[in-house]
């Protein structure tokens, strides 16, 4: 009995620590959305050689978010991260037409590892607010999001720099990971 009120009472009170992993093509708005959530502010950026791992508190759940490069060069290495991940964040330049299929093939290829094979996928459209940015609805279509079995996903438009749309995407998570 005592252990079920202190497990309740952990679900009520507590922190629930969550591993994210955050991917996607170079210059989409991954260190940028991670800034933007750790901080609260914009920084200056280059492109990431590696990873930036950062913990981002919201709501009851303490996210530990590893921010993975995208050059082409570097992806083969996203599936060293891959263990343990609960929930995948992947982001797309959503002005970015040229290299939208290339997005799909990346994303497809990871959903096909068994270490994601649980994980919930969130698509941040990053850069709506860019004069020629693909919809949220023309995405899931470029991404074959509606092909997606027995996973599941959610997309939302995000506009990076201002913060709009990341903490619905992060409610959305965080309701996915706490079922």
């Amino acid at each position: 009995m005592g252990l079920t009120i202190s497990s309740l009472f952990n679900r009520l009170f507590g922190k629930q620590n969550v591993r994210i992993l955050m991917v996607g093509l170079d210059a989409a708005g991954k260190t940028t959305i991670l800034y933007k959530l750790k901080l609260g502010e914009v920084v200056t950026t280059i492109p990431t050689i590696g990873f930036n791992v950062e913990s981002v508190e919201y709501k009851n759940i303490s996210f530990t978010v590893w921010d993975v490069g995208g050059q082409d060069k570097i992806r083969p290495l996203w599936r060293h991260y891959f263990q343990n991940t609960q929930g995948l964040i992947f982001v797309v330049d959503s002005n970015d037409r040229e290299r939208i299929n290339e997005a799909q093939d990346e994303l497809h290829k990871m959903l096909n590892e068994d270490e994601l094979r649980d994980a919930v996928l969130l698509v941040f459209a990053n850069k709506q607010d860019l004069p020629n940015a693909m919809s949220a609805a023309d995405i899931t279509t470029a991404l074959a999001l509606q092909n997606l079995r027995n996973k599941k996903w959610f997309i939302q438009g995000t506009v990076a720099t201002e913060g709009t749309g990341l903490y619905e995407g992060l409610d959305w998570l965080s309701e996915q990971i706490a079922k």
